[in-house]
């Protein structure tokens, strides 16, 4: 798979990670800081690293499941391989600037 081709991918992956919300604050979970790294392998799997806001989030099942289903949905992903982290923890300095807006953080 060449380069932009995987570029592309990505940038597909991120609308669709931008359509999943925690569902404890109005914010996607792109936004919010806890997708750490997002590659996508030569045979087009997805590898998704990502947090939550806590570790007994709990949500985190469903949270997982359904961003392992919405990667796994973009045209030309396989799967997606999730890895979940705490390291290092979330905090709120992971929020993107259109998330500090929307929950009056600027």
């Amino acid at each position: 798979m060449e380069d932009d081709e995987k570029i592309k991918l990505e940038s597909e992956i991120i609308k669709v990670l931008k359509t999943v919300y925690d569902p404890d604050i109005p914010v996607n979970i792109y936004d919010l800081g806890l997708i750490y790294e997002i590659e996508i392998s030569d045979d087009s799997v997805a590898h998704v690293t990502m947090t939550l806001t806590a570790p007994n989030c709990p949500v985190a099942d469903m949270l997982v499941e359904e961003v392992k289903s919405r990667v796994a949905s973009v045209e030309g992903i396989k799967e997606c391989d999730l890895k979940l982290t705490f390291n290092p923890p979330w905090d709120r300095s992971m929020l993107s600037d259109a998330a500090k807006l929307e929950l009056g953080f600027l």
